[in-house]
């Protein structure tokens, strides 16, 4: 039997499917529902492209159902010129009497204005159906626009016995400690993130190209901090393939594919960093540092979920990992390697 809470669960199905391709707008998915049939779907595919709801309307077959339907939406439909004409504008045009919504939308433009235009149009719109799902599916954009900052996943490789690196006064190559499986794990989660962050000493040591390679995605824009500039272009992050942006405190032109962002390092730069991405819509961020660039955001308590890999071998000694606590979310084994996933609980309050 059909019940508003599994057509709403059709839309989060609907609306995952943009993920990777719509930052910084949100995932959202929509459905129209008439004598407790679905008529017509959409969702969200590409940023600039056209919303759930338009995609929605103009895949039923029959238009004039749309008078006796009912429009489900995991997000509160957008009631501003943005990118595209209002969808409120679509739904009221349409005639569509009842819309049902997972949860109102925090960017201010909208912010329940959607709700009242539509409420105002005669429309019958609740609000709040799986409202809690709803959030989660977008936290990257809540907390975007709830804490004016991205979301931010810390990721990191660890031995058994704790290590994240050797001592590289005696090792100065990178040591592999995961497997292939977790390392194309790592590279479908780089496809869904807006940008991936390391340090200095990082892309000095390890030389890492930050790129989706093992699999089929968009490439994040990759971000270093270089306070002095002391790195040489001789690095793959300045290959020119793909975006780099820079932190530093030396003021330098941009060129093709670099970027320079000057910070103040007599300051914490992680809130002017931040501050910096969210002033340019970057929507999340992986940090994918070493043990100095992770802890400081630990220690600073900026971060939202970490995501630790456990590798199967031991180094006995080197840099230890980072401690970290907070609610885990899964736990599994990919071969002889174990993800751990965690959230940040004190960001939930």
């Amino acid at each position: 039997m059909s019940t508003p809470s599994i057509f709403m669960q059709r839309c989060l199905e609907l609306a995952l499917l943009g993920m990777g391709d719509v930052a910084p707008n949100p995932m959202v998915g929509c459905i129209i529902v008439y004598n407790g049939v679905i008529i017509g779907e959409g969702y969200h595919q590409k940023f600039g492209g056209p919303h759930a709801e338009v995609n929605a309307i103009n895949s039923v077959r029959h238009p004039e159902l749309l008078l006796q339907s009912t429009l489900y939406v995991s997000l509160e439909p957008c009631a501003h010129y943005g990118k595209t004409p209002p969808c409120t504008d679509l739904i009221i045009e349409h005639q569509i009497p009842r819309v049902v919504i997972g949860t109102v939308d925090p960017f201010v433009p909208v912010a329940g204005k959607g709700i009242e235009r539509m409420r105002k149009a005669g429309i019958e719109v609740k609000v709040g159906l799986l409202e809690a799902e709803c959030r989660q599916l977008n936290r990257r954009f809540f907390t975007f626009h709830e804490k004016k900052r991205p979301y931010i996943l810390l990721k990191w490789a660890q031995t058994l016995d704790g290590f994240i690196d050797t001592d590289r006064t005696e090792t100065l190559h990178p040591t592999w400690i995961t497997n292939s499986l977790a390392k194309r794990l790592v590279h479908k989660q780089r496809s869904e993130e807006s940008a991936i962050l390391i340090g200095t000493n990082t892309a000095e040591f390890d030389n890492p190209a930050l790129t989706v390679r093992e699999w089929a995605g968009n490439q994040p824009i990759r971000l270093v901090i270089d306070r002095t500039g002391r790195l040489k272009f001789s690095l793959h992050l300045f290959d020119n393939k793909i975006l780099s942006w820079v932190f530093t405190e030396i003021e330098t032109p941009d060129s093709e594919n670099l970027k320079y962002i000057t910070l103040d390092f007599d300051r914490n730069i992680l809130p002017q960093l931040l501050s910096e991405l969210y002033k340019r819509d970057i929507l999340s961020v992986i940090v994918e540092g070493g043990s100095k660039l992770l802890n400081s955001f630990l220690e600073s308590d900026l971060w939202d979920e970490a995501f630790v890999y456990t590798g199967n071998q031991f180094f006995g000694r080197g840099v230890a990992a980072p401690n970290i606590s907070g609610e885990t979310l899964a736990n599994e084994m990919l071969d002889d390697c174990r993800l751990h996933v965690i959230r940040n609980k004190s960001e939930q309050k």
